[in-house]
């Protein structure tokens, strides 16, 4: 996760009714047109397998600019038809971009642990720092594992026409990503090396933990050798055959 750039957009959210039609669409449509903005280098989208929010997708960028870049924005402000019907169906938005504060390993695991907490007050150097250390790079090494990640989010992004649809967006906390192709490992990586009583040791709180596994991932190079996929009309989007 997050190793193509020093940043990344996190989205959580479940998804009210089918969420078949969410998928359709945003496997179809909305990677390729995020994936089509400059500075999006790739989209991948996880599934919960425990508690927690049922979608977390993460859009590695080249930089936490691309949040206010005018290319963005007005893709935000312009949402297409199948968008604009799938948005009031969004609930608990947890949105942000992130500085990829320190990272360890190589490659994208197939089930990720997520760690999802806040600093606080006045320990935020102290935990930074404390993450930054050796932390991911001991869950890193690991056997089975791919990398971990530790994210701190910037300040929230314009409020937009998407964003107006679905209702405000909730605050990003900070984030620890670790991913793996054996999820015993992972398991086992995050209770050895970041336990919640280590993690409230040193600075964080309102602290919890989630597991993913990857849905769909795609690329900016994929979405540039590819045209554009149709526009959909209702009828023809829950078609189970050809929908050229």
């Amino acid at each position: 996760m997050a190793l193509r750039s020093d940043a990344a957009m996190i989205l959580f959210y479940d998804i009210e009714g089918d969420t078949a039609d969410h998928d359709d669409w945003h496997s179809f449509e909305h990677f390729h047109e995020r994936l089509s903005v400059p500075g999006f280098l790739r989209a991948t989208r996880w599934l919960a397998t425990g508690g927690g929010p049922r979608t977390m997708v993460t859009y590695e960028v080249s930089g936490v600019d691309v949040a206010t870049s005018p290319a963005y924005l007005e893709r935000l402000n312009k949402p297409s038809a199948w968008t604009q019907e799938l948005m009031p169906r969004f609930r608990g938005m947890t949105r942000g971009f992130c500085r990829i504060a320190a990272s360890a390993g190589f490659g994208l695991g197939r089930d990720a642990l997520v760690a999802r907490f806040l600093p606080e007050a006045g320990e935020e150097g102290r935990l930074a720092d404390w993450l930054s250390g050796s932390v991911l790079a001991d869950m890193a090494s690991r056997r089975g594992m791919t990398g971990a990640q530790f994210l701190i989010p910037e300040p929230p992004s314009p409020m937009t026409e998407e964003q107006r649809l679905r209702g405000a967006d909730r605050a990003m906390p900070w984030l620890v990503i670790a991913t793996g192709y054996d999820p015993l490992a992972l398991e086992a990586a995050g209770a050895a090396h970041l336990p919640a009583e280590a993690l409230a040791e040193h600075g964080a709180a309102e602290i919890e933990f989630l597991a993913y596994s990857l849905h769909l991932t795609a690329d900016r190079e994929e979405a540039a050798r590819t045209p554009k996929p149709p526009d959909l009309e209702p009828e023809v989007r829950g078609r189970s055959g050809a929908r050229r």
